[in-house]
C-alpha cells in the first residue's frame, strides 16, 4: 500500500488499539498455531488479553421508603425515625411560656387557610405543670364554639378516661395539633399542620410532661414524623424530646368503635404505671 494512503489508516488503527479495540480488525490472514510467530519462527506462546465482553449493568434495587410497612418480624421502632436528637423544628425557645406562645400565634391567626371559617383559636387547657399531656388532631364543632379543646362527645368521653386513671380534666393539660376547626371535621392538611405545628411542639417544650399521650393517627403521625397507621404502634413507648410518647385511638373513634374501648384502657393502664397512677375505684 503507498505510504500516502497508509499513513492514515495505520494511525487509525493504532487510535482503535488504544480504546481496546484491537479483537476487531485482525487481518484476515490465517492465524498462526499457538507458539508461532508470524515470521515462522518458534516463540514462547503470547495470549492476547482481551477485553472482558459487554455485560448490561446490574438492575438498580430502590431501597425503600421510610414509611414501607416493617416485615412481620421487624421490630416496631425499626421503621421509625429516632427522636432522641435534633428535633425537625425549631430548637427551645428560652424562657418560653404557654402564655408567650399564645401571644405569638394571636388573637386573628391567619397563616393557613383553615382561619377563613374559625370561630375561635381553641390553644389547649389544663395545667401548666401536667405530667400527661394528650393531643389530638384539630378542634371539632363545639370546641370551635367554646374555644376549648374537647368538650364534644369525644371530650366527654375522654374526661371519663381521665377519671378512670385517678386523674381529674385539670390536673392534665389536653391540646391539639392545629388551633383552628377542619371544615367538616375533615383531618388537617399538610400545610395547615406545618404552620401550625411547632406551636404545639412550643407548648410541650414549656409543659414539659413525663408522658404524651396522642389521640388518634394525626397527633401520633405529626410527633413521630411518620405516615404509618396508628395500628402499627398503638400502645408502644417511643422517647420524644425528654418525654415518654405513647399512641392509643382517638375518643371519637371510640364512639364508633365501642369494641375498642380495652384497647384503650390497657394503653392508659401502661400510662399509669409510668406515671405511679392507680384506677379510681367505683363507689
Amino acid at each position: 500500500m503507498e505510504a500516502s494512503r497508509s499513513a492514515p489508516l495505520e494511525a487509525w488503527l493504532r487510535y482503535a488499539d488504544d480504546l481496546g479495540l484491537s479483537p476487531f480488525y485482525l487481518d484476515r490472514a490465517p492465524r498462526p498455531a499457538p507458539g508461532v510467530s508470524r515470521s515462522g519462527s518458534t516463540s514462547v506462546e503470547t495470549e492476547v488479553e482481551l477485553p472482558p465482553p459487554h455485560r448490561p449493568p446490574p438492575p438498580v434495587t430502590a431501597s425503600p421508603p421510610r414509611s414501607a410497612p416493617p416485615s412481620a418480624s421487624e421490630p416496631v421502632a425499626a421503621f421509625l425515625p429516632s427522636l432522641t436528637g435534633a428535633s425537625l423544628f425549631e430548637e427551645r425557645i428560652d424562657n418560653d411560656t404557654l402564655e408567650q406562645i399564645r401571644t405569638d400565634i394571636g388573637p386573628a391567626c391567619t397563616r393557613c387557610k383553615l382561619h377563613k371559617a374559625r370561630r375561635n383559636i381553641v390553644f389547649g387547657v389544663g395545667s401548666p405543670l401536667a405530667k400527661l399531656v394528650f393531643v389530638g388532631e384539630g378542634p371539632g364543632h363545639d370546641e370551635d364554639i367554646q374555644g376549648e379543646p374537647f368538650v364534644g362527645r369525644a371530650g366527654k368521653l375522654l374526661t371519663q378516661m381521665i377519671e378512670a386513671m385517678g386523674l381529674r380534666r385539670h390536673d392534665v393539660y389536653i391540646c391539639n395539633v392545629v388551633k383552628c376547626r377542619p371544615p367538616e371535621n375533615r383531618l388537617p392538611e399538610k400545610d395547615e399542620i406545618a404552620t401550625c405545628s411547632p406551636y404545639l411542639i412550643r407548648q410541650l417544650d414549656v409543659i414539659k410532661p413525663k408522658v404524651i399521650c396522642c389521640l388518634g393517627a394525626c397527633a401520633a403521625q405529626t410527633l413521630l414524623n411518620t405516615t404509618q397507621g396508628i395500628s402499627r404502634y398503638r400502645g408502644e413507648w417511643f422517647d420524644y424530646r425528654g418525654a415518654k410518647l405513647m399512641a392509643t385511638y382517638h375518643p371519637a373513634y371510640l364512639l364508633r368503635n365501642p369494641a375498642a374501648k380495652s384497647e384503650v384502657w390497657k394503653d392508659l393502664q401502661k400510662i399509669m404505671a409510668v406515671l405511679g397512677l392507680h384506677p379510681k375505684r367505683r363507689e
